[in-house]
């Protein structure tokens, strides 16, 4: 009778929530990667926003001289291949935590949340505009995944059931963020006065003006694609930095990059035109 119990107590040990218990009294290392540009960003928004852990800057260098440590976690730059993929199509924000094993690749490290960043080939620069919201949703998330084993597990995709609070909310679309093969006339039918498709330079104003009750859209997908890529779409609220909407789909000569139309039908489901 005791033998059960005694499995079913280690089995809670091992859980994803109990193995990150510690983040907040460990040091975070922000690995910068030498590129000035990004580098910069990343000093100056740490510095900003990083609230739930002390951290630290270090080197590529360091990361590899310290990430088979368990005494640090670590935020840095990424770049995901997936299964399919000839070559890496993206760059991530990963937050990972050192330990035994890191020396056989940093997918081996336990990785409490992999955002996507960029295009790995030619990334756009938009990326730092929406620096500042990935870095709250990032530690948002890692402190609900302490909490939450439902939450650690899940990832990004839990946070889509925010969609259905968006009733009362503005949405602003990137032009270029919308799937080319979406007619107008679909768009004109489905979206209400206060959905918005605007040029990147607008709908990004919104994110650096920190505009309240406002969604604002976001991918991030390979520059080329490649038979296998994925693409990531995501909608921000531009005044809290709160994930509405995180969901990817796998690029194909049907599906392209950005919002198809079942993402479409999932976030105006609730709103007045439907």
């Amino acid at each position: 009778m005791i033998m059960p119990l005694l499995a079913g107590a280690q089995a809670q040990i091992n859980t994803k929530k109990v193995k990150i218990a510690d983040f907040t009294e460990k040091v975070t290392k922000v690995v910068l990667n030498g590129n000035a540009f990004y580098d910069s960003a990343f000093r100056e928004e740490i510095a900003a926003r990083w609230r739930i852990s002390p951290y630290e800057f270090c080197t590529l260098q360091d990361f590899e001289n310290l990430k088979e440590d368990d005494s640090y976690y670590f935020l840095l730059i990424t770049q995901g291949q997936f299964r399919k993929e000839t070559a890496p199509g993206l760059q991530f924000l990963s937050l990972v935590k050192g330990g035994e094993g890191a020396d056989k690749g940093i997918d081996k490290m336990l990785e409490v949340v992999s955002l996507p960043f960029a295009s790995a080939e030619y990334p756009s620069g938009r990326e730092l505009v929406f620096l500042p919201a990935f870095l709250d949703i990032i530690q948002d998330h890692t402190l609900e995944s302490m909490e939450r084993d439902i939450n650690a597990y899940g990832g990004l995709r839990n946070y889509t059931a925010n969609i259905s609070k968006s009733k009362e909310m503005d949405i602003v679309f990137a032009e270029d963020d919308i799937a080319e093969e979406i007619p107008d006339n679909y768009m004109e039918r489905k979206f209400d006065d206060a959905i918005t498709v605007t040029d990147e330079d607008s709908a990004d104003k919104y994110m650096i003006e920190n505009t309240e009750n406002t969604l604002v859209s976001y991918v991030a997908a390979p520059t080329e694609p490649l038979s296998g890529s994925f693409c990531y779409k995501m909608l921000i609220d531009a005044g809290t930095h709160k994930l509405y909407y995180f969901r990817k789909h796998k690029i194909s000569a049907k599906y392209g990059s950005g919002f198809l139309q079942e993402d479409l039908e999932k976030i105006t489901a609730n709103r007045s035109n439907n």
